[in-house]
């Protein structure tokens, strides 16, 4: 049997893209990712999630990372496509499932509501016989999940790697909690306006302020 694990990583950040994976490992592989140390990506550190990544995608029958950027976010959330984040994340998750083509999928639930979320995703699967198992805190207690969120969370690492390098300044986590992120926002909002998730409360407010600024001008 063929079980494939799928989470994502960077669901919150306003900065950088959205990163699902899938990857598949035969029944018989799945007890030595234990061996190998494999756990929720966010257990582990940096360096612990790279070694590791290699291992899972040499032990994995495939894998696949699907990158959701910025303005493909800002569409399903603030466009007129009647999509949410979490339906967008199924549909990505279809887009897995079908690629990957595994007998069972493990998925790490990002919807309150798991049975609608799961009827949802269903009706998208070309194979409709594929066992489903999702649950949320998947990538805790399925090791194929758990690979699934390390492979997505390297990937995530590497563009911030890319985008600190192209524009040659930190963006911090590109989480809003992080305080050097804050600051990237405050100073590079409209210069580097592509990097930023435009639907994400603390960009309109930058936003409207300056829209505000401007009429207090006349």
């Amino acid at each position: 049997m063929l079980i494939c694990g799928i989470d994502e990583a960077a669901r919150g950040p306003i900065v950088g893209s959205l990163f699902i994976a899938g990857v598949v490992f035969e029944e018989g592989d799945v007890a030595s990712l234990q061996t190998d140390g494999v756990k929720d990506s966010k257990l582990l550190t940096h360096k612990k999630r790279e070694h590791l990544c290699g291992i899972i995608k040499k032990k994995a029958v495939r894998w696949k990372i699907i990158q959701i950027k910025p303005a493909e976010i800002d569409e399903a959330v603030d466009g007129n496509n009647a999509l949410n984040l979490n339906w967008l994340e199924a549909n990505k998750t279809a887009e897995l499932i079908n690629s990957l083509k595994p007998d069972m999928a493990i998925v790490d639930c990002p919807s309150p509501n798991i049975e609608k979320y799961t009827a949802y995703l269903r009706k998208l699967l070309d194979n409709k016989d594929v066992k489903l198992v999702i649950e949320h805190k998947a990538d805790v207690k399925y090791f194929p999940c758990s690979a699934a969120s390390i492979i997505a969370k390297c990937a995530r690492e590497d563009e911030v790697k890319e985008i600190e390098k192209k524009i040659g300044e930190s963006i911090g986590t590109g989480y809003m909690s992080n305080p050097i992120c804050v600051e990237f926002l405050k100073n590079n909002w409209e210069r580097h306006s592509g990097l930023f998730r435009h639907s994400w409360q603390p960009f309109k407010d930058h936003k409207a302020g300056k829209k505000q600024k401007s009429l207090g001008e006349f």
